[in-house]
């Protein structure tokens, strides 16, 4: 996808809209240390660690762009709790030529919501099941995986902008590896993700780049990651690195 054609260039704070960097969520690190972030035109990872806010900014790009704070396509609207920041109001996104045909911002920490709407909004309006679109079965009959991978697999279409909160919750490692493979199909089809991961598996897909919060939006290679150079020294010396953490205990 040329630069001009993917759907969400850069993102900027504009800063000077800041009274106090030193409230929620401007101090946040992802936030005190954010400037302006170049997206790549498929597949972009922000990465740091617990509490670092990646989950605040990706929601205020999400946001920003019009989706439900909650998750769930631009079309939803439900809000079972204002928890939303007002970062959002404060970013400038820059978006290319033309707009996506699809798209979804999922957080798996309201997915349960989003498959709760999704059913009240079948059981309301009359003609086509929104859930058909899901795959026909509800959300809420399968685990937190399944009902993932269905979303992924039958809801998420070509064209389309992605914003996943840390999908990895769901999915065990095999079906992250599923993932991957959509993911794949997908942005051959000209969609474009920004995804919030701690998962070594998901953010090894090639065609990206990665931005760590923790280096204050430093582009890391792959394996220059703490996440795969933590995971690769626990795989292949298993019981040293047991020892350690037992010895530290």
């Amino acid at each position: 996808m040329n630069d001009l054609y993917q759907y969400i260039r850069e993102v900027e704070l504009k800063r000077d809209e800041i009274e106090d960097f030193g409230i929620y969520p401007y101090n946040l690190k992802s936030v005190s240390s954010f400037y302006k972030l170049e997206l790549h035109p498929k597949v972009t990872f922000i990465i740091g660690e617990n509490g670092s806010g990646k989950s605040t900014l990706l929601e205020a790009i999400a946001v920003a762009f019009g989706f439900n704070p909650e998750g769930g396509t631009r079309n939803f609207n439900f809000s079972t709790e204002t928890t939303h920041s007002s970062l959002h109001n404060h970013l400038r996104l820059v978006k290319g030529v033309v707009k996506p045909k699809d798209g979804f911002f999922l957080r798996a920490e309201s997915f349960y919501n989003v498959s709760t709407d999704i059913d009240r909004m079948d059981r309301e309006n009359p003609g086509p099941r929104l859930i058909d679109s899901y795959g026909g079965v509800s959300l809420h009959k399968m685990s937190h995986g399944e009902s993932f991978m269905a979303l992924m697999m039958n809801r998420f279409g070509t064209a389309g902008l992605y914003i996943l909160d840390e999908p990895e919750a769901a999915l065990s490692p095999k079906r992250q590896m599923a993932m991957l493979s959509r993911l794949h199909e997908l942005v051959k089809g000209g969609s474009q993700f920004i995804i919030s991961t701690h998962s070594p598996i998901i953010m090894s897909y090639p065609e990206s780049v990665i931005y760590s919060v923790d280096d204050d939006y430093k582009k890391l290679e792959y394996e220059d990651t703490d996440h795969y150079q933590i995971t690769k020294r626990f795989l292949n010396d298993t019981d040293s690195m047991l020892n350690i953490l037992m010895d530290e205990v």
